[in-house]
Order: structure tokens, then sequence, then C-alpha cells
């Protein structure tokens, strides 16, 4: 039944949510986006994330998202290393679109085997202060568990957008895409750029997958419910663009937002495939274009 206080509700939960999935395609954003590489196992990296928070959380007490900043540059490492393989493997003898998709599927498989092996089957969950709080401002109920991982990724893409348009290596990273003559003519190893930028979009993963455990409990195979949306939402906001993700990503938090409310969770996942499919019909470049 429509009510006032129930889409209000909706709205509210949408937005947050679609905060949330904002930083979730942020780093697919730049590897999928600027780089054209199919880093189908971004995924399976936010899960680690999620593990790594609560690996140290439930040792020490620390806060999730400290613990995913902490761990940042630990995954960029990961990150460049992974990109070292990828190119000495494929994309230097030119078979990385096909061989290049198996070896992140591989990639994906063998770090949610490798999770499921260390921690088992069961969900697992962290602790926090703002956890199970709610704040509530008139008919509005605004959980503190949706509200922290909005804000927080927010502050990741504005800083991540700040770094690309007003550094050296960032504008070398948005070049790298369009035009390598120019980039040597920087004085700057495409190679090298692209190493860099694999490992930002794989340290995003650090964060964003504290914030997918503060949200609720994770196991090891929950990142595959994250693929299609992740895609989504870089194909609809433009490859390459991080407003135009962070955008699509609230559109998209919305409207399952909406769907979970009025029509029921069940129908909630299929609203990314549908976004992804009349996008690719109707505006394939996105809705701000390609970088």
């Amino acid at each position: 039944m429509f009510t006032l206080d129930l889409f209000l509700n909706a709205v509210v939960a949408g937005v947050m949510l679609g905060g949330f999935y904002a930083a979730v395609a942020l780093g697919l954003s730049i590897v999928f986006g600027q780089l054209d590489i199919v880093n189908i196992a971004h995924p399976a990296f936010i899960i680690a994330g999620s593990y790594v928070a609560y690996m140290v959380n439930n040792a020490f007490g620390i806060d999730p998202i400290l613990i995913g900043v902490a761990f940042m540059p630990v995954f960029f490492l990961v990150g460049v290393a992974v990109y070292g393989i990828y190119y000495a493997g494929f994309e230097r003898t030119g078979r990385e679109s096909l061989a290049g998709l198996a070896f992140f599927f591989g990639l994906m498989f063998i770090i949610e085997v490798a999770l499921i092996l260390t921690f088992g089957v069961d969900y697992r969950l962290v602790d926090a202060p703002y956890i199970g709080e709610t704040l509530h401002v008139g008919v509005v109920d605004i959980p503190l568990r949706m509200f922290v991982p909005f804000v927080t990724a927010l502050v990741m893409t504005g800083v991540v957008y700040l770094y690309l348009a007003k550094t050296f290596t960032g504008r070398a990273i948005l070049a790298v895409s369009q035009d390598r003559l120019a980039l040597r003519l920087m004085g700057a190893s495409p190679v090298r750029i692209k190493a860099i930028a694999f490992g930002i979009g794989i340290a995003t993963a650090a964060v964003a997958g504290a914030l997918l455990i503060i949200i609720g409990p994770v196991e090891p195979s929950f990142g595959r419910l994250y693929i299609g949306r992740v895609f989504a939402i870089v194909i609809m906001g433009g490859m390459g663009s991080i407003g135009g993700t962070l955008i699509a990503a609230l559109m998209l938090g919305v409207a399952e937002s909406f769907v979970q409310t009025f029509y029921g969770p069940s129908w909630a996942p299929l609203v990314a495939f549908g976004v992804l499919l009349l996008t690719l019909a109707f505006r394939p470049q996105g809705l701000f274009g390609r970088l």
C-alpha cells in the first residue's frame, strides 16, 4: 500500500544504498571504465576486504572503516601485482579479450575458495558503536549502519575524483585510455600508469568491503551478487566517469529501494540487469558518455 511515509523512507534508504553502491563500483569505474580491463573479480576483492575488516575488528575492536582505510596500501600493492601478472601473461601478447577474462574468472574463484577454506561458509559480522542505532527525522528512519557507509562512500568518491582531476598521475590515468602517444610525450610509461590505476581500483575495495560488512553479515560467495550491479553502474554512468558512476549508483539504489518496498525484495536484484539492458539498448555510451 502506497503511503507518504513509505515513499519518503524508500527514497532515503535508496539514496544511502546508492552511496554504498558507488563505493563498490568506484574501483571498477577506473579499471573497466578507463583501462578497458574486464576485472570480473572486483567483487571478490571487496569480500576479501570485508573479511580483513572482520578479522581485525574481531581481534582488536578497531572500527571497520579505519581498518579498510589502513589496508588500502596493502590492497594497492596486491592490485599492482595482479596487473603485472595480467600484463605479462595476456595484455602484452594481445590475448586480453577472452583469455584475460578467463584469468579474472579464475582469480575470483581462487579468492572465494581461499575464504571458504579459511573461514568456512558461515556469515561473519563486525561490531561498531553505530551498528544497530537509528536516527529518527520526522517519519523517516535513518539507520546508522547505512548512513555511515553512505558518508564514507561520498568522501572516498570525492577523494578519488580530485586525485584523478588535480594530480599528474591522475591526469595520466585519464589519458592512458585516450592517447598513449601523448602520455609518452609527457614522460610517463603507459604500463606503469595502468599498474597504478589498477592498484587504486583494488585499494578502493578495501574500504568498500568494510562498508559492506557494516551494512550486514557476509559470506565468501556474497560477491557474486554484485557482479551485475557494478557493471550496470559503470556502464550506465559512462565508462570512466567518476561523477557518472556516483549518479548512476544513486539512481540504481533508489530504484532498488522502491522495488523492494512496494513489490518485494525478490524483485530487487532484477533492477540492475534491467537498467543495464535498457542502457545498452538506448544509450550505450552511458548517461555522461565515455571519458
